[in-house]
């Protein structure tokens, strides 16, 4: 009675009913030899546990019915074909993961063969390319040293042929009218004879301002009074207060006036603060400056009596100073995601354009210090910007694409395309009517808001083309008379003048032994000023084509610019400082002065 109550006991608990297995098939003591096989698979789990089986794996593949229907010999069977059916199939998903991976692995070792084969080709070229440039300088010294030896020779036969000829006046008793009439000097060409016995500036006659600890890359005049700011790598921008007086030198080491913008607390030289560009509004009252960590800062300046400055700011008894200059951080305008590259104020000065390595535009209201507009058409970093009138402006970028702007249009109002390589520059002409851009592509072209196409594609240089400028001449200017030309600068060498009507080269400047970073006419549009790094600043007369005067620096040129009044060039160099020229020392200095042939900017 005992035997039958527990076995249906264990029947209910166990839910025997509603098993799937036929009873039939249940053999005699089936109960004893379950319990039996349990305490077996215990010790058997408790074994393989102990060694580097997976356990889990080896019993998943018993089921019950085997457990109480199979001896040992015959489970151990059935996990071993089992085993044997899942290790193929782990073998099979190996090689079908390895694959992709054996194929990524090819296509990785194929392109990094390639970037090697590109790499060693282009290392190639460069080699190929010095070996040139050595050459070309080499063929370029022995030819200047041959011009200068023929000049220096011609200079002394001409002045022993002039000796000679009054030699034989004097002994011929020639009157005194006649030998008057065939004496009289010509004009002297200073581009015919040695830049070392005619053009070349004295240090003594430039003022060098030191003070940044980096390269300076920038600089510009106020549009109004006598301040001349410039931006570095060195996290600073400086605002300069130059001497209204024609002083031909100020000593390096003496008390100057300037104006020190950090553009970053504590520690200089931090590259993520380099001034990349800077520009003054039109009352010259507010500075902005782009910097590399993609911020623009306006800064407020103003200039005051010379009671007011601080020993440590100038010296009242230095009569070079007459005032002091003062200002302070007005605005930092933050909203591009990479370095500021170009910076420009409208007209009106209510709005300033910024152009950014982000690929976008933005225009920021002063008054309210806050974007107006961000313009988000390019594929790559925005090279350059230039407002047309004080709504509408051009872009350039790596993109080789030129796009025309207009605030309030969510689309540019007029698209420019042609370049094959990189726009590096857009100017607009003084009257807003025509548009010029150069490129990496060895072009220079101009083009009218008038049609799509270029107007002009100007083809005379053989390496890039960094900037361009237009002269202050024609129409919308002060100088309404004469012919509106366009200035390109290039890694060629040389600057180029074009008849922009026309779209023909006039000039060809050939000076300079290295690249052309920056032109800039004077006020008057008769001069036009270049800056190379060969170290050398030339300023030519553009009524002729000829070099006027020369500058030697201790650096790169990176850019140069004129005052309003046209009495003065500044420079900045690599070499972390500005050089300041008083034009008017350099006029008064050529020979045509004294004959009444050159003539002093307006407003001097």
């Amino acid at each position: 009675m005992g035997f039958t109550h527990s076995a249906f006991a264990l029947g209910y608990e166990a839910a025997i009913n509603k098993c799937t297995i036929d009873g039939n098939l249940v053999p005699p003591g089936a109960l004893i030899t379950f319990v039996q096989k349990g305490l077996q698979y215990l010790e058997m789990e408790a074994n393989l546990s102990n060694s580097e089986t997976d356990v889990d794996e080896d019993f998943s593949f018993l089921q019950p019915l085997d457990l109480i229907t199979k001896d040992a010999y015959e489970l151990r069977q059935i996990i071993k074909e089992k085993k044997k059916s899942l290790q193929k199939d782990k073998d099979k998903d190996k090689d079908i993961e390895r694959e992709p991976e054996v194929e990524r692995g090819r296509v990785r070792e194929k392109d990094r063969q390639e970037r090697e084969k590109e790499r060693q080709e282009r290392d190639r070229e460069r080699e190929k390319e010095r070996g040139k440039l050595e050459k070309e300088k080499e063929k370029e010294k022995e030819k200047e040293k041959e011009q200068e030896k023929h000049e220096q020779e011609k200079f002394h036969e001409d002045h022993a042929d002039k000796e000679m000829v009054m030699d034989r006046e004097d002994k011929n008793n020639v009157k005194q009218e006649d030998a008057g009439a065939s004496g009289g000097a010509e004009p002297m060409d200073t581009s015919m004879m040695s830049p070392s016995l005619v053009s070349e500036i004295p240090s003594s006659d430039v003022t060098i301002l030191e003070g940044h600890t980096s390269e300076v890359c920038a600089c510009a005049w106020s549009p109004t009074g006598s301040l001349l700011a410039s931006g570095s790598g060195d996290s600073t921008a400086r605002i300069w207060l130059i001497s209204d007086g024609a002083s031909r030198s100020i000593s390096q080491n003496g008390p100057t006036n300037v104006l020190v913008l950090k553009h970053v607390k504590g520690r200089t030289n931090e590259k993520s603060k380099d001034v990349t560009t800077l520009d003054w509004n039109g009352e010259g009252t507010l500075l902005a400056t782009g910097s590399y960590d993609g911020q623009a800062r306006i800064w407020s300046t103003n200039e005051l009596p010379v009671a007011t400055l601080d020993n440590d700011l100038g010296n009242e008894a230095n009569p070079r100073f007459g005032a002091s200059v003062v200002g302070e951080l007005r605005s930092t305008l933050s909203k591009h995601k990479g370095p500021i590259f170009s910076l420009k104020w409208n007209k009106k000065g209510d709005y300033l354009l910024t152009g950014s390595c982000d690929k976008t535009a933005i225009v920021w209201d002063v008054k309210t210090e806050e974007w107006r507009q961000q313009f988000e058409f390019h594929s790559g970093p925005t090279l350059d910007v230039d407002w047309r009138n004080n709504v509408s402006f051009a872009t350039s970028s790596t993109d080789h694409m030129i796009y025309v702007c207009k605030i309030g249009e969510n689309r540019p109002i007029k698209t420019f395309e042609g370049h094959q390589g990189e726009v590096n520059c857009v100017k607009w002409d003084p009257t807003g009517s025509l548009l010029a851009s150069c490129s990496d592509d060895v072009t220079a072209k101009i083009w009218s808001m008038k049609q799509d196409k270029y107007v002009h594609d100007l083809r005379e240089h053989s390496k890039e083309i960094y900037t361009i400028r237009w002269s202050p001449t024609g129409p919308g200017t002060n100088n309404p008379n004469r012919q509106l030309v366009l200035a390109s600068a290039s890694f060629d060498s040389t600057v180029k003048l074009w008849d922009v009507e026309l779209g023909r080269l006039l000039y060809s400047l050939d000076g300079h032994k290295e690249p052309v970073y920056s032109v800039a006419f004077s006020p008057n549009g008769q001069y036009l000023a270049s800056g190379s790094l060969d170290k050398s600043m030339i300023v030519w007369s553009l009524k002729e084509g000829k070099i006027v005067k020369t500058y030697s620096g201790q650096g790169g040129i990176f850019e140069v610019c004129w005052n309003k009044e046209g009495d003065k060039i500044a420079a900045c160099f690599a070499n972390n400082t500005v050089s300041v020229l008083d034009f008017r020392i350099v006029l008064t200095s050529l020979p045509d002065f004294e004959a009444g042939l050159c003539n002093i900017p307006a407003g001097l």
